[in-house]
């Protein structure tokens, strides 16, 4: 209950009510957490844990001569599980947010996390395989994890600058960089075209080529498609009978689809320009 002073006309509150108050004003609107928000930490968390199981379960045994196969096996899955994890939580962030709403933080929660999970996680995979592989190459796969960082790094710092049209982005969206990188370690290619592969996949990156947005069925297809990866380097993990020839194939359907996607995006946009030429050239005839 508010009581005024009718000399003063000052408002008294009681005790009680000035301290739900000031605790409230406390906590500017910009700095509470959304649903969408907890979804974007989900996905750092993931982004975290993927760099924990790359050492602890990788680089360590391989330093130390302790190397298991199995447990090796089951440390590098974890890891390319979780960078799938966080790409969930990436894409369904976007679409809380659009539902419900963000706070003003969204942003750059959601930029921090995708610099943590699909930048740090595989390029820090991608150093360790230079590293296990072949030490000889040690520097060479350093360059290249250096190179898809910046390329994350870059890609989504021009994503806050510049305004697209609704429906696309500009150059390779970071999740599906991340897991085509990452399908390219797992190929077990030579040592050369594994590094050309992963360089390309960082140019694709920072290039300009138009990707569709995830929204719709093309959302579902690739929630579809990441459940369908994650079952397949489980299987993979395990030792399943015929786990790793369906886990090479799951990763080279997706570097295929890396190499196709820009294809595509690039003869639309070719046609769409003719269509655009010819019908202001009929405009011109009278």
């Amino acid at each position: 209950m508010t009581v005024i002073d009718p000399d003063t006309q000052a408002s008294w509150v009681p005790e009680a009510e000035v301290d739900d108050i000031d605790e409230t004003d406390d906590m500017p609107l910009s700095t509470r957490l959304s649903i969408a928000d907890t979804l974007t930490l989900g996905n750092a968390t993931c982004g975290f844990l993927a760099v924990y199981f790359t050492t602890t379960g990788v680089l360590i045994p391989h330093l130390t001569g302790s190397e298991d196969g199995g447990m090796t096996r089951h440390s590098a899955a974890s890891a390319v599980m979780l960078m799938l994890l966080a790409s969930v939580f990436d894409l369904f962030d976007g679409l809380v947010a659009r539902k419900l709403r963000s706070s003003a933080m969204g942003a750059e929660l959601d930029n921090l996390s995708d610099l943590i999970s699909f930048g740090l996680a595989p390029a820090y995979f991608v150093l360790v395989w230079g590293m296990v592989d072949n030490h000889a190459y040690q520097r060479v796969s350093a360059v290249a994890a250096i190179v898809v960082l910046l390329a994350v790094v870059l890609r989504l710092a021009r994503f806050s600058c510049v305004t697209l049209r609704d429906g696309v982005f500009q150059g390779m969206p970071s999740p599906f960089g991340a897991l085509t990188v990452v399908s390219v370690v797992l190929l077990g290619l030579p040592f050369v075209p594994t590094l050309l592969a992963i360089i390309g996949v960082a140019w694709l990156m920072v290039s300009r080529v138009e990707y569709p947005k995830p929204r719709g069925r093309l959302a579902v297809a690739m929630l579809g498609w990441i459940v369908t990866s994650m079952a397949l380097l489980a299987a993979w993990a395990f030792e399943a009978p015929g786990g790793e020839l369906l886990l090479q194939s799951a990763c080279a359907l997706q570097v295929v689809m890396g190499a196709v996607i820009p294809l595509f995006a690039t003869a639309r946009r070719v046609n769409a320009f003719r269509d655009n030429r010819r019908e202001a050239r009929a405009a011109q005839v009278p």
